[in-house]
């Protein structure tokens, strides 16, 4: 029984600290940081340096003309802005309509498909700029981005920038979208944090920049490119900056279908990353990098979903063999309301095939749901082969 219970509570403790706890934890070490040491004003660019904008597309042909209308309406000095599509493996029009913009961008292609890490490994030897800045076709960036994300490098000590995600959300938008939506708003407060306290974890493929120079090519069958390949740049030495007034904005999934596949990939990549970065588990080496990593992303890439599932039939079983009179009450209570959060979970997935907006009951559903698919992601991980894989389909 006593084993049941140490085990019942471990679980407790892991989910309740790693999707509450930890931000509770960092804020507070954030706050006596910030009030123990003068605040750096805004940083100005002592000069424009060269950059690249670099995009990694594969048959993206709906999305060519508005990213180039975007890409033109970027506060940059064109001639420091320069511009590069690595489009190996397109079959579609993509080429062709790159091919209108010939005089301002660089253009990378082969036939063959061998997904956007390899298509990554290929273009940065061709960038000749100390600066790179990774986007996608499909997303669309505020007009002060490239400024905002080229900002941090004045600080030495900076390897990387992650600039922040933004999920467009219209008024049709389904369970997919609102769900994701709400989740990037608690990451981007998370990562804001991490890099307050010390260095973000991770950056996201919609927008992020890197010192050049400091580019490994990633082995390419990796799932998560942009995370292997920022968290790296941290375990030379580096930090990764995080600025909100660069961002990217693209629509949420289709639906929850296409939001599956997105959610399974990036659990298995998360968990191909623990593998591939192992030595940042080390906490007599990168320290403060350790806590932060372990408590942002280990954890809810591995045993926490694991705990969130478990917790029902250990407290199941706690709630019927506990006679004691107040104890068994506890328990029973404790029961009563993972039945109501799994059963209000469920009445979000019903509202949303139902299309009835329920925001507090998409969240439920959608943590119930991101869950899942990181227990799926074990299973997608050891059928993995390859670097590429299938898009999921965009509202």
């Amino acid at each position: 029984m006593e084993t049941i219970k140490t085990l019942f509570w471990i679980c407790f403790i892991l989910v309740f600290y790693t999707y509450i706890g930890y931000g509770i934890i960092i804020w507070i070490l954030v706050k006596i940081k910030e009030k123990n040491q003068k605040i750096k004003g805004k940083q100005n660019l002592d000069e424009f340096p060269d950059v690249t904008l670099l995009v990694a597309a594969y048959n993206e042909e709906d999305f060519i003309e508005a990213k180039m209308v975007n890409t033109n309406l970027l506060k940059y000095p064109a001639n420091k802005l320069h511009l590069m599509w690595v489009t190996d493996g397109s079959s579609d029009k993509t080429n062709e309509l790159l091919a209108k913009y010939s005089d301002r961008i660089e253009v990378l292609f082969k036939p063959e498909r061998k997904g956007k890490t390899s298509a990554i490994n290929r273009a940065i030897p061709h960038i000749k700029t100390p600066i790179v800045i990774m986007t996608d076709a499909n997303t669309m960036l505020n007009e002060d981005a490239i400024i905002e994300i080229v900002r941090p490098f004045n600080d030495k000590k900076i390897g990387c920038v992650a600039g922040e995600k933004k999920v467009m959300s219209k008024i049709t938008s389904g369970i997919a979208t609102e769900g994701e939506g709400i989740y990037w708003k608690y990451e981007s407060t998370l990562k804001d944090l991490d890099a307050r306290l010390y260095s973000a974890i991770g950056a996201a493929g919609e927008l992020f920049a890197i010192r050049t120079n400091l580019f490994d090519p990633i082995e390419p069958d990796s799932l998560l490119d942009d995370f292997i390949l920022s968290m790296r740049i941290v375990m030379k030495g580096y930090k990764i900056a995080y600025t909100k007034k660069a961002y990217a904005i693209e629509n949420g999934s289709k639906d929850m279908h296409e939001e599956e596949k997105r959610k399974v990939r990036i659990a298995a990549g998360g968990m191909q990353s623990i593998l591939r970065l192992k030595g940042l588990l080390n906490p007599f080496k990168f320290g403060i990098v350790t806590f932060e990593y372990i408590s942002h992303r280990v954890l809810r890439w591995s045993i926490t979903p694991i705990a969130l599932f478990l917790m029902f039939p250990l407290n199941l079983f706690l709630a019927f063999a506990i006679t004691n009179g107040s104890e068994a009450v506890f328990y029973l209570l404790l029961m009563i309301g993972q039945m109501s959060f799994y059963l209000l979970g469920y009445w979000g997935y019903v509202l949303s095939r139902l299309k009835i907006k329920s925001h507090k009951l998409y969240i439920i559903y959608y943590f119930l749901f991101m869950n899942i698919n990181v227990i799926k992601g074990f299973f997608y991980l050891s059928n993995h082969r390859t670097g590429t894989w299938e898009k999921s389909k965009r509202a």
